[in-house]
């Protein structure tokens, strides 16, 4: 009888509520082939400096609870993503740097093609499947190049919107021959016409890998305090651009070197 009763009461209990964070951050990192190993080891290395940085420390602190969920995927062609690091409640300098050293302990592989439209999509439904309530809910992307596979960027990106999710950019538009022949000299403008959209949605360039742990640690300090900056690219301003242009660029490419 007690083990039945047990059991009923085991059933019948109300489901645990989500907890309830200030922000909930997925870090969306760019490994397609178009960057070169040494890229990788910089880009790794820049978002465990940053995380560990004094400035996103006293930013936390400053938030209103002081927790925040971060979780940290990277991502290529249509259905290359993977998760680096699941979903982490971070409140205090400690979880901050436990997940700085998740990040150097895994091995760097890049893949083929490059899909911000499923990456999105994917954190799209991580974000729903957690166990956190974020206060905000804020995606940041980085990557070295536009769309070129898993459907139109705009419909991903209106999507996402669409469940009340922000998305920033963090546009590579560093110089590197290896990605030559796929370069985007406007990503950043791409970025924000294409990609980028919600509350106070922004765009932090980096045109110089040395700059890049110095913008990757202003883009989490904005987005952990939960500023919107006037002065970096605004979400999806007001002139025509063809959000389209990088799946134009991997035709052109794929006739002129026989791709797949």
């Amino acid at each position: 009888m007690r083990l039945a009763a047990l059991l009923f009461l085991i059933l019948t209990a109300a489901p645990l509520r989500a907890e309830e964070v200030d922000l909930e951050l997925l870090l969306l990192v760019d490994v397609s082939r178009s960057m070169s190993p040494e890229e990788l080891e910089i880009q790794r290395q820049g978002y465990a400096r940053a995380l560990t940085s004094d400035a996103v420390a006293a930013a936390l602190g400053r938030s209103l609870s002081g927790h925040i969920a971060l979780a940290y995927v990277e991502w290529a062609g249509e259905h290359r993503q993977t998760v680096l690091q699941d979903w982490t409640l971070i409140a205090g300098r400690d979880d901050l740097a436990a997940f700085a050293a998740a990040l150097l302990r895994a091995p760097s592989v890049t893949q083929s093609r490059t899909s911000i439209a499923s990456a999105l999509r994917f954190g799209a439904f991580l974000m729903d499947a957690n166990a956190h309530e974020g206060l905000r809910r804020v995606i940041d992307i980085s990557g070295d190049g536009p769309n070129n596979q898993g459907g139109l960027v705009t419909e991903a990106r209106d999507e996402v919107l669409a469940e009340g999710i922000t998305i920033n950019g963090l546009p590579l538009m560093t110089r590197d021959p290896q990605g030559a022949r796929w370069r985007l000299e406007d990503l950043d403008v791409y970025y924000s016409r294409c990609v980028i959209g919600g509350p106070g949605a922004f765009v932090v360039p980096v045109t110089e890998w040395r700059d890049f742990t110095d913008a990757v640690t202003r883009k989490l300090v904005l987005e952990i305090a939960g500023v919107w900056p006037e002065r970096l690219f605004p979400a999806q301003t007001a002139a025509p651009y063809d959000c389209r242009i990088g799946e134009k660029i991997w035709q052109d490419n794929r006739d002129l070197f026989d791709l797949p």
